[in-house]
């Protein structure tokens, strides 16, 4: 970081998918969003397609879609305004062209749009069939003096789009997810080592309990950069409420990024 900025409090919100039900997903964040904020949070961050579900199948994917800037976007920007605090959420966006994205969002505490990051990692026929792939990138979003960047699930496996955010000067990475029991290792091990690699915050916020066949596995998290875990959920519905520290010895303990021969590391771009 540059001057050290204060101490950032988060909220994670661990919960269940309810496809389709985009109003009832909305009054279920303004009561999670003013739980967090009267608990001194700044930010919250929910699920993978949150707003209208994961597990929804091509058609309600386009029917659910909207622009960034859409009904859904402007109300949840209202709500952030109304709590005071920032929102990300999953959602399925959108383009101009008619394309349909698996992509999350931030509305800060004034409710302005701050910009939409698109998954990027496409997981097998369920993404396959709903989203096209965006082509990385994203927003760097600034919060409170934080630098905050965004993957979706499936992303943050990549050590190589986590280090991309990293190089960019990110401080948090925040992780909108919909990861299925089975899949423990992620939240579990490759969450901490994306931390510890990369001397950054990972907040992963991942839903529970069962969307048709799919069932969640939970384990939502926050990782430091020493690879510890902060908080991290059970199985069943929670909110984790963690104060991250701009000083973090964390971000001291190594020296991964200014190491770094990327001179060597050609392979990693060549097309197999």
């Amino acid at each position: 970081m540059n001057a050290s900025p204060a101490p950032l409090r988060i909220a994670v919100w661990q919960c269940e998918q309810r496809p389709g039900d985009v109003a009832g997903n909305l009054a279920r964040l303004r009561a999670t969003a003013l739980n967090a904020a009267g608990q001194g949070a700044q930010l919250l961050v929910c699920p993978e397609m949150f707003l209208g579900g994961y597990n929804i199948g091509a058609e309600a994917a386009q029917r659910l879609a909207e622009p960034a800037d859409g009904a859904s976007a402007q109300a949840i920007a209202a709500l952030a305004r109304e709590a005071g605090l920032a929102i990300a959420w999953g959602f399925a966006e959108r383009d101009a062209a008619g394309a349909v994205f698996n992509a999350a969002q931030v509305a800060d505490a004034q409710g302005q749009l701050r910009g939409a990051y698109r998954k990027t990692h496409l997981f097998g026929a369920l993404d396959r069939t709903m989203f096209s792939a965006s082509d990385g990138g994203g927003p760097l979003i600034e919060l409170h003096g934080w630098r905050v960047a965004m993957l979706i699930c499936y992303d943050v496996e990549f050590p190589e789009a986590v280090r991309a955010v990293a190089l960019r000067g990110a401080d948090l990475l925040i992780v909108p997810t919909a990861n299925m029991q089975g899949f423990d290792t992620v939240p579990l091990t490759l969450v901490p080592a994306r931390a510890y690699e990369n001397q950054l915050f990972v907040a992963y916020a991942n839903a529970c309990g069962p969307e048709g066949e799919l069932v969640y596995g939970g384990l939502s998290g926050v990782a430091a950069p020493d690879g510890t875990l902060l908080a991290q959920a059970g199985r069943d519905e929670a909110l984790l409420v963690v104060d991250l520290a701009a000083d973090h010895p964390g971000r001291r303990l190594n020296s991964y990024l200014s190491d770094r021969r990327p001179e060597t590391y050609g392979v990693l771009t060549a097309r197999s």
